[in-house]
């Protein structure tokens, strides 16, 4: 049975300094919700004080309807898998993951039961009498989760666990994990910055900023229909790219603007005169005629040739920098000057303010 995690007006304060300012979230049963969001926004916090390591200043946290503001971390039915592994040095895998049910006094048969059952759903079997001085990074932190598995709990919490790993074993434990939530059915919830993990694994991810939330929903959502120009640069992998753009006309059907030295029609509703920015994504600028609406014409500054994509690093006529990202493999000179296409379904224009007009 899958369980609700709410969260009404939560505050955290470390004496005046207010960290968290009055979150509003609610995670359905079973789902898989990443926290996203740059250093020091507040996603370990929030994460700690749903597991009960850190007390809650304000607001309520409730689970399946109960309030748990007040109930021990030990009582709330949540498994915990931190960044550092945690390992006992001087125990086997077997032990490490028996030793918390041997403390609960689980009787012996249930938890040789439990911990085969996670080292079949982990592939972890034959590491079983190793020590985790014998195992990789990443079979440290299959035991980790298997640790929190065993515990059958009701909401496992994910602190940056993979910020450990190398490049590939990332990609590899981004796809177990994955797995395994759909295996189990538990709700989840996941702190990372790495908005790749977030948009690869999340049901639902809710962006984070200075202790607020910024936005929360699907991973297309955020990407397709980002809710101001924060979330926009946060979610999408390079980031979109922002022009300083002026409006140099406007009427009820749109308006003109003027953005890396060219112009550009957009059917927005903004003022003449107003100054905004217009964004879109490298993935949906092209280089040659047919590819979209003309966007500017930029000097080529850098090219790096990925295989399956060639990204080109420009300059625009006014000084601005450009990324464009092109499917295959293209060969382009540096110094060059290219003409960017927009694809005029695919561009954002957002307000002084940074909100998403």
């Amino acid at each position: 049975m899958s369980t609700s995690v709410v969260l009404q007006q939560v505050e955290k304060r470390y004496g005046d300094v207010e960290v968290i300012h009055g979150i509003d979230l609610t995670i359905d049963p079973g789902e898989f919700t990443v926290f996203v969001g740059p250093s020091g926004c507040g996603k370990s916090t929030l994460l700690r004080m749903i597991a009960g390591l850190e007390p809650i200043s304000g607001g309520s946290l409730l689970i399946d309807g109960d309030r748990m503001n007040e109930v021990p971390a030990a009582r709330r039915g949540i498994a915990m898998v931190f960044q550092s592994y945690a390992l006992y040095p001087h125990m086997n895998v077997y032990q490490n993951l028996a030793f918390g049910l041997e403390t609960a006094r689980v009787p012996k048969a249930e938890i040789q039961q439990r911990v085969q059952k996670a080292a079949e759903i982990l592939r972890i079997e034959p590491l079983l009498k190793r020590k985790p001085k014998q195992l990789s990074g990443g079979q440290r932190q299959r035991v980790a989760i298997g640790r929190a598995i065993v515990r059958e709990p009701r909401i496992f919490l994910f602190d940056e666990p993979l910020s450990n790993l190398d490049a590939e074993l990332r990609v590899q434990m981004r796809v177990e994990i994955a797995k395994l939530h759909n295996d189990l059915g538990n709700t989840m919830i996941y702190v990372t910055h790495d908005q790749v993990e977030a948009m690869t694994m999340a049901d639902k991810i809710v962006v984070l900023q200075a202790g607020i939330i910024e936005q929360v929903g699907a991973p297309l959502e955020l990407y397709n229909h980002p809710r101001n120009r924060f979330v926009a640069g946060f979610i999408g992998s390079p980031k979109m790219n922002f022009l300083e753009a002026k409006v140099e006309s406007a009427d009820g059907a749109g308006a003109k603007l003027r953005a890396g030295g060219s112009e550009i029609v957009v059917d927005r509703q903004v003022g003449a005169g107003d100054a905004v920015t217009f964004g879109v994504r490298p993935e949906h600028i092209g280089i040659t005629e047919g590819s979209g609406v003309q966007l500017a014409n930029v000097k080529v500054d850098l090219v790096e040739q990925l295989g399956g994509q060639t990204m080109v690093y420009a300059t625009t006529a006014d000084g601005q920098a450009m990324t464009i990202a092109v499917d295959g493999q293209r060969q382009v000179e540096l110094g060059s000057m290219l003409t960017a296409y927009v694809d005029p379904a695919r561009y954002h224009v957002f307000a002084r303010d940074g909100r998403a007009i």
